[in-house]
């Protein structure tokens, strides 16, 4: 199976390596043809994860996006939830019927990318999938090395449109076999993004500390038992918005991430030991710009937070750090974050969103 893998960042190159160890041709794409340079130059990507480090040879490298989309029957796109729109404007001219984009994870980014499509032109039948988590804890070390600590496990995906469920399932299975656990639509795949529930209670609550300190890891020193029950609590709600809108359990509560009792989380047992055990998060944060703000806390959580309000459940926790988070940065987050009235769905009824869902735009 062709799969073109897009971006530059940790989750598009462990996503290039990964897909093609699994047997598949792998087009990657970046939009800087410099910054393809090393890849390019070397014909692949070092991998370093618990079996060494290897070179992984890819197909194609290229900066050419009708190149790299054409005849693949699966994009696959770890990028930033604010460059969805972007990603969905520049594809729009290539796509065609029968292929499936798949962003893990998404916060909504599904249907975000379906309108942008549909505004620039696209008229081909696609679906868009989202899933809960990255799949791979990664991070890059260099230009051309990427490390994996761990791989996802179980990834709850919801597909956008739904009624193209069974088939694009069946398409990310054969790049993540083993791992795909469908769920009822894009929405609920949406509400199972671990992100806007782990990272907001970390940026907000250690932002002295990150401030203060060259390096501080948040997942180490910074995850104190008065964060975690932050974070629980958040959870809770997010897991009430789900059960208000009668999606069924398993809701993958991220306590059972941090515990080695609980059910297996999508990364699986002992994942939060690995991942502080591995140092790679121990790094320079800028507050002002760093992607636990911009997209976990300006849109992921803000999407909650409005999902709550369209529903008339509660989201408090969730509401008081969306706000804190914007009064840090100094910008109104609820103007410009991703609402469901920035998006125009505020006004749906439940069965006007049951059918969206479900047929698509």
């Amino acid at each position: 199976m062709k799969t073109t893998v897009i971006g530059g960042g940790n989750g598009s190159f462990a996503a290039a390596v990964d897909i093609t160890l699994r047997g598949h041709k792998v087009s990657f794409w970046r939009r800087d043809p410099a910054a393809l340079g090393p890849a390019r130059a070397a014909g692949g990507i070092e991998l370093k994860d618990f079996e060494g480090t290897r070179f992984v040879p890819l197909a194609e490298i290229t900066s050419d996006l009708g190149q790299a989309v054409e005849g693949a029957e699966l994009i696959v796109a770890p990028i930033p939830a604010f460059g969805q729109e972007d990603l969905a404007k520049a594809l729009a001219p290539y796509l065609s019927d029968g292929q499936v984009i798949y962003l893990p994870p998404g916060t909504f980014g599904s249907y975000v990318m379906m309108k942008a499509l549909r505004e620039a032109g696209c008229t081909a039948d696609v679906a868009i999938a989202e899933t809960g988590t990255l799949p791979w804890l990664c991070r890059k070390h260099g230009d051309n090395l990427i490390a994996i600590t761990t791989r996802a496990t179980r990834l709850p995906t919801g597909v956008f449109p739904a009624r193209h469920s069974e088939r694009a399932l069946a398409v990310i299975e054969q790049a993540f076999p083993g791992a795909i656990e469908p769920v009822e639509d894009a929405l609920s795949g949406a509400l199972m993004n671990a992100g806007p529930i782990i990272h907001p209670p970390l940026i907000v609550m250690n932002a002295g500390p990150i401030q203060h300190f060259e390096h501080w890891d948040i997942h180490n020193e910074g995850t104190q038992p008065t964060i975690r029950a932050v974070t629980t609590t958040l959870d809770g709600e997010r897991i009430a918005v789900r059960e208000a809108l009668g999606y069924a359990a398993p809701h993958f509560p991220l306590a059972d991430h941090y515990s080695a009792d609980g059910d297996e989380w999508m990364y699986g047992a002992l994942a939060h030991d690995k991942l502080t055990d591995s140092g790679d998060w121990r790094e320079k944060l800028d507050l002002y710009t760093h992607r636990y703000m911009r997209e976990d806390l300006a849109l992921g959580l803000g999407f909650i937070v409005s999902v709550g309000r369209w529903l008339g459940t509660p989201t408090p926790v969730a509401a008081g750090l969306f706000a804190i988070g914007g009064a840090m940065v100094g910008e109104d987050f609820e103007a410009q974050g991703r609402t469901l009235e920035k998006l125009g769905l505020a006004a749906l009824n439940r069965q006007e969103m049951i059918d969206l869902l479900r047929e698509g735009i």
